[in-house]
């Protein structure tokens, strides 16, 4: 099949969950045989580089502004779409809802991804929020599917719109091959650092997470890992709270093997995001072989289930820290555990394989039915 993703800053993944989603997906499916192409935003991907992995890469460009950047580009990138005549398109993204119409009014069908509740989300106005409920609305409508991540998500549209949707997990690989070294250039020790992961934004609650660690007498460090654009006030306001505590750590953003090699030299993993679906970096934590402590939303604890340790404040955070720290036995529990949940409920070909029979459905396809070759019958015969 030809199939484009429309609505995320691009691959190789440089930015957040959707952008890791698409990385994930694309590539899966071009190595499957699949012709794929995401398109990418120029202020995140370099207009000369044209494939990633075997994935196509279409860059073309945006207005740089907080509340125009997502929309001005898939805008741009629904018309380019039309001419290339795709058998599947996928969205992310319920924001971008509204352009749904300039690919099915010729024919191409259209599945969108909604993602989380982004009018919780604090960073925007009152306008934004409104828009993003009007935004959900159209996602029940416009496209051919509406893809939710998530149970909890699931069973708001269908209480709140009556709208039904497919749901499909995000995915996560699962290793635990720690490069020891690797971790030392942020002046941390292996299996010596508490670490935390997130877009710093008031409601992935960094904030929570520094508080409660202060509050906990121990040599280990606490990693914040990540960084985001029109947040500097908050991220300023973070940075001058963990002021005069030497043991916070801010690295930025970080991909790629170094963001492997953090997640699987950590001694446990801290999640604290309050708004949206199933959160890729929690996965990640969890396939990673991390113990992880995650505050207790229910999409959260969707996720984990009984292979994390949940929490409800930043004081009982840091209770739930000072045991989780000396307890190296329980860690070693909860990490099997962990893994164990991963690759039951979220593994990547699965998900990959849900995608798949989408798209082939949208477009009116079969899939090729692979059987597994079988040892031949032994018939016994008497005489």
């Amino acid at each position: 099949m030809r199939i484009a993703i429309l609505g995320t800053r691009g691959i190789p993944a440089s930015y957040g969950g959707f952008e890791t989603f698409a990385e994930h997906l694309s590539t899966r499916l071009a190595a499957r045989g699949h012709e794929v192409t995401v398109y990418c935003r120029a202020h995140y991907v370099s207009p000369r580089q044209l494939q990633y992995h075997g994935v196509r890469l279409k860059v073309l460009p945006t207005i740089r502004h907080k509340y125009f950047d997502t929309v001005v580009h898939t805008f741009f990138s629904a018309i380019h779409a039309v001419s290339e005549r795709y058998d599947a398109v996928l969205i992310c993204n319920c924001a971008n809802a509204p352009f749904t119409p300039i690919l099915r009014l010729t024919g191409i069908p259209v599945a969108i991804n909604v993602d989380g509740l982004e009018h919780k989300r604090k960073k925007w106005s009152w306008l934004a929020r409104r828009y993003y409920r009007f935004a959900e609305y159209l996602s029940t409508l416009l496209p051919n599917e509406m893809v939710t991540d998530a149970q909890v998500i699931q069973d708001y549209y269908l209480a709140r719109h009556n709208a039904h949707s497919t749901m499909i997990a995000y995915g996560s690989e699962v290793e635990r091959r720690p490069n020891r070294d690797a971790v030392r250039k942020w002046r941390v020790e292996p299996n010596r650092y508490v670490l935390y992961v997130s877009r710093l934004e008031p409601e992935n609650n960094a904030h929570l997470v520094i508080e409660a660690f202060k509050k906990v007498r121990t040599a280990y460090r606490l990693l914040i890992v990540g960084d985001a654009p029109y947040a500097e006030h908050y991220i300023n306001s973070l940075k001058a709270s963990a002021r005069g505590d030497k043991r916070i750590i801010f690295t930025g953003f970080v991909f790629g093997q170094d963001y492997r090699a953090l997640q699987q030299n950590a001694y446990c993993y801290v999640h604290a995001t309050e708004v949206g679906g199933t959160h890729p970096a929690l996965l990640e934590a969890m396939g990673y072989g991390n113990c992880v402590l995650t505050l207790a939303t229910p999409e959260n604890i969707e996720v984990v289930g009984e292979a994390g340790v949940p929490y409800i404040d930043e004081f009982d955070l840091a209770e739930k820290l000072k045991r989780v720290l000396r307890d190296g036995s329980l860690v070693q529990a909860y990490r099997h555990r962990a893994q164990q949940r991963i690759q039951k409920h979220y593994d990547w070909e699965t998900v990959v394989d849900q995608y798949e029979q989408l798209f082939a459905r949208m477009s009116g396809q079969e899939l090729p039915i692979t059987v597994e070759a079988q040892e031949p019958e032994t018939i016994e015969v008497r005489t």
